[in-house]
């Protein structure tokens, strides 16, 4: 069975977005927008990548409006509590989804949703994006990605993964990576780093983790985990130390993560692209990429277009991974 690569921005995104994106209406009071506070909902909880990344962003635009912009954390399963609320609130402009890339293929992973993410929502930006790292603990006597290989071919089976839940964006990274390099590995989900994950890890209980950079950057940096690979083409600018998987012996590896803006479908064509202009603008400020810099991730804006044709690319890279290891959501 063949994986289709994924592209970061395809050459057809324009044509995809046209489908992607609903239309979106006019509105008179677009004019005088914001006019109150906004919240921006994040589908994980504080002091998390993903709650750390959107705080840096709505304290910014906070500034910018000038109006607050209010953090809801709706955590729970896997985002789609926090999607299922922006999907269903008014389109005024009033309610805006901050959400990683798993958004993309929630619907493949969880049939009963009562939204669906290529119609409920209107693309704003790209916001940031970010590699995948792959770790073992500092005590293991595993030296680089090529001896890892081995070490899994050797022991089929008996090599196992921590990922920060069934159906992530890291778990469907290792079944690429078992796909790709030929491995066989068990997969064992945790809710996340601080449940148990780095603990079972350094202990030894665990034989390696894939998970993103905002978790696990800090671990390496501090000498508690090797890491082995970085899971873009490119080596990442925050750890250039740090190999690649396609440099390592697994030739084609890339996987982008991401973070994105998103509101209501029928959001004013005018406050999509107020939120846009906005936020491409303070993501382009020094600051900000200081303060994205701990977190291990890469400012990034995009128009609309381009992040309905990122939607779509991840629906092409992960649909078949997760019809193949018939993986389901928690």
């Amino acid at each position: 069975m063949s994986f289709p690569r994924r592209r970061f921005l395809r050459g057809a995104a324009a044509s995809l977005a046209a489908a992607a994106v609903p239309a979106l209406v006019r509105s008179a009071g677009a004019q005088s927008w914001p006019n109150r506070p906004v919240r921006l909902v994040v589908g994980y909880p504080p002091g998390g990548g993903a709650d750390a990344t959107a705080r840096v962003v709505a304290s910014r635009l906070s500034e910018m409006w000038p109006q607050q912009v209010v953090i809801e954390n709706r955590a729970g399963a896997g985002g789609n509590i926090a999607n299922e609320v922006g999907a269903h609130a008014a389109p005024d402009g009033y309610t805006i989804l901050f959400s990683p890339s798993p958004i993309a293929v929630s619907r493949l992973l969880f049939p009963s949703l009562t939204y669906e993410p290529m119609m409920d929502f209107a693309p704003v930006s790209l916001v940031g994006t970010y590699p995948n790292l792959l770790v073992i603990a500092k005590s293991s006597p595993v030296q680089s990605l090529q001896e890892f290989i081995a070490n899994a071919k050797a022991s089929p089976g008996k090599v196992t993964y921590a990922s920060p839940g069934v159906g992530s964006i890291p778990h469907l990274t290792g079944e690429l990576f078992k796909h790709m390099a030929k491995v066989n590995l068990t997969h064992v989900p945790y809710r996340g780093v601080a449940a148990g994950a780095m603990n079972d890890l350094l202990a030894g209980r665990i034989d390696c983790m894939f998970n993103t950079t905002a978790s696990l950057l800090q671990f390496h940096r501090s000498g508690q985990v090797r890491g082995l690979a970085v899971t873009t083409r490119e080596r990442f600018a925050g750890a250039p130390e740090i190999p690649t998987v396609a440099e390592s012996g697994v030739p084609g590896f890339n996987v982008i993560s991401w973070y994105g803006l998103f509101a209501p479908a029928k959001t004013p064509r005018e406050i999509v692209e107020k939120i846009q202009k906005d936020t491409a603008l303070l993501l382009r400020e020094p600051a900000i990429q200081a303060r994205f810099e701990p977190l291990g991730v890469e400012a990034a804006s995009s128009t609309p277009e381009e992040l309905a044709g990122l939607m779509q690319a991840e629906l092409e890279l992960w649909g078949p991974i997760i019809k193949s290891a018939n993986i389901k959501g928690e």
